[in-house]
């Protein structure tokens, strides 16, 4: 069995959030991976979440989205400009360790994205 590993050349981060809807949270996940930004996306449902808003205590059924990436920043801005929330949850999370083949794997998802957008990009201005 591979022991997992520390990373920090390459740092691996959970990205949270919640959403409303599946509907709205496929969508988002679908941006995020389809654009490089997230190796994987995960949408788990049966979240309740209780929390103030305005004033009111408020109670929602949402489902938790949880997105692995190796850029963060880029990420959480993504999310926040495809989200329906007025004040969207978004917290990245750097995982301290790492199966060493998860870590591969995203690392070569990434740069296969990132490949893809590098190819649509020269084929708009040809």
């Amino acid at each position: 069995m591979t022991a997992p590993v520390a990373a920090p050349e390459a740092a691996l981060y959970l990205v949270f959030s919640t959403v409303p809807a599946r509907e709205e949270g496929e969508r988002i996940a679908e941006a995020l991976v389809s654009e490089g930004l997230a190796a994987c996306v995960q949408l788990l449902p049966g979240l309740l979440s209780v929390y103030r808003w305005q004033g009111a205590l408020e109670r929602s059924a949402e489902l938790l989205l949880v997105a692995k990436t190796l850029r963060p920043a880029d990420c959480l801005a993504r999310l926040a400009a495809l989200h329906p929330y007025q004040v969207p949850e978004g917290i990245a999370v750097a995982a301290s360790a790492v199966l060493p083949d998860y870590l591969r794997w995203a690392l070569d998802s990434a740069k296969e994205a990132q490949d893809s957008a590098t190819r649509t990009q020269r084929g708009k201005s040809d």
